[in-house]
């Protein structure tokens, strides 16, 4: 008697040995497309429009940075310096902390390239490369607060749970090289930005466009080998039986996004095994390159090292590289409320001579054409001092500077100002919507054509604002 035995899973013995086989061989053919460019969410998609950017490296000064020590020269804060605020800036907001006197720069400005753009001598090695940045002068923002400002620069809203910019671009262009994550985050091993993973989340989107966190000190990337006792052909078998299971279960319950995120994550892991131990390994590079990014001394050794990662990712192929400098609160990052010599002095040591270098090395090896730097804070500082006879200065969303360099970017302007003290953007005003709408615009897409479906609406990540600023492209 030929009796067809059927099991739990509701299948016979024959469709289940037939089933078994033909998943193995449409994973492998999949994984074939995807090498290709065929499959994959993060398969590598063409441009909306054409520019010249074809990544992103965005260096995240964490507790803001002041602007009229740095990027915005104010004469006029010499002239009142100790005075209390003009009768005519009453409309100040502090944001409730104490409002002291007018504090000038508290280091002097000096000209750089052939452009005579003004820098302050706390970025005496950025301002070698003046030619090459776009200050934007006039930036604004929608919050007091170093969590709500910091999400919003990241995601274009002051409340969590939306996707990042990374991830944005990530789903928006995938990425060149499916060995490695499409959009990489590396933090200050004094810790994270203060609302933390929200910063680089794929928010409503699956968990396959969020940045991956690489480590700031020793290994980048833990456990990026398996166990010795496992052989890669064993390997390979169970992450091939895994992701059949998986299949059917994804199956069997459409629409689940994050199953699927969570496979292409697990396939995404493996291949990583094979170029990520190569990429994040700086001994390769030369003696006189590990020089120019400072790595081996102090206090430029790790986040010389994180740039030079950064600059290696984007040769690879990486989308979207994220770096932090200042982790953790207060004067462990940019946050100069007791003193903006002390603070920015330490933090800017830090970090001129690797972006210098980052820089230099990005146009020496012909890559700054395509590759877009972004450097910027969640928000800028007051022009007066908080408190009296206080060095440090308050938070401040109204007019701060942020500045673009390659990437299709005209070099060696500023553009937009605040008025005369520095305290309020006046003139060519740039919201932090702009800011990514000019940002998705050079890296090839439309902020208003890039879209996400999500609970009934078209969602984007300038939502209902942001213009793209034409004036500082090439």
């Amino acid at each position: 008697m030929n009796e067809e035995r059927f099991y739990p899973c509701g299948q016979s013995r024959r469709e289940f040995v037939w089933e078994m086989g033909a998943g193995f061989a449409g994973l492998a053919l999949g994984s074939l497309l995807a090498g290709e460019g065929f499959a994959g969410p993060l398969a590598s998609k063409p441009p909306q429009l054409v520019t010249k950017a074809k990544a992103c490296i965005f260096l995240m000064m964490n507790g803001a940075p002041s602007q009229v020590d740095t990027f915005d020269y104010k004469p006029e804060l010499a002239k009142y310096a100790g005075k209390t605020l003009p009768e005519h800036m009453t409309y100040i907001n502090s944001g409730g902390r104490k409002v002291g006197f007018l504090t000038p720069a508290w280091r002097p400005f000096k000209p750089g390239g052939e452009s005579g753009l003004l820098i302050s001598d706390y970025f005496p090695q950025v301002r070698k490369h003046a030619d090459k940045l776009c200050v934007i002068n006039s930036c604004h923002t929608d919050s007091h607060a170093h969590g709500s400002a910091l999400v919003a620069m990241n995601t274009g809203k002051t409340f969590i749970g939306r996707p990042s910019l990374g991830s944005w671009c990530t789903y928006g262009l995938g990425t060149e090289n499916q060995n490695l994550p499409g959009y990489v985050v590396m933090l200050d091993k004094r810790g994270g930005p203060i609302s933390g993973e929200p910063n680089w989340s794929s928010g409503f989107m699956p968990s396959t466009y969020a940045g991956t966190l690489f480590r700031p000190v020793g290994d980048p990337i833990l456990d990026l080998h398996g166990p010795a006792h496992l052989k890669p052909a064993a390997q390979r078998a169970q992450l091939d039986l895994l992701a059949q299971l998986n299949e059917q279960h994804k199956a069997e319950r459409p629409g689940g996004h994050e199953l699927a995120a969570r496979i292409q994550s697990y396939e995404l892991a493996y291949r990583m095994q094979s170029e990520a131990p190569e990429t994040v390994d700086i001994s390769q590079e030369t003696a006189d390159t590990l020089s120019a990014y400072g790595v081996g001394k102090q206090p430029t050794d790790e986040f010389g090292r994180n740039c030079l990662v950064a600059r290696r990712l984007i040769e690879r192929g990486v989308r979207f590289v994220q770096l932090y400098s200042g982790g953790g609160h207060l004067e462990e990052t940019w946050d100069a409320h007791e003193s903006i010599e002390k603070n920015h002095g330490q933090h800017a040591s830090e970090v001129d001579q690797p972006i210098s270098a980052l820089l230099a090395d990005l146009e020496q090896r012909g890559l700054l054409d395509e590759t877009l730097v972004v450097w910027g804070g969640e928000f800028g500082r007051m022009p007066f001092s908080e408190g009296k006879d206080a060095p440090g200065r308050n938070h401040n969303p109204y007019g701060f500077s942020m500045w673009l360099a390659g990437g299709g970017v005209r070099g060696g302007m500023h553009y937009g100002s605040t008025d005369e003290l520095g305290f309020q953007a006046v003139e060519n005003k740039v919201h932090l919507h702009d800011i990514h709408a000019t940002i998705l615009h050079l890296m090839g897409l439309d902020h208003e054509q890039l879209s996400y479906f999500h609970q009934g609406r078209e969602e984007t990540l300038t939502d209902v604002g942001g213009r793209v600023v034409h004036e500082v492209i090439a």
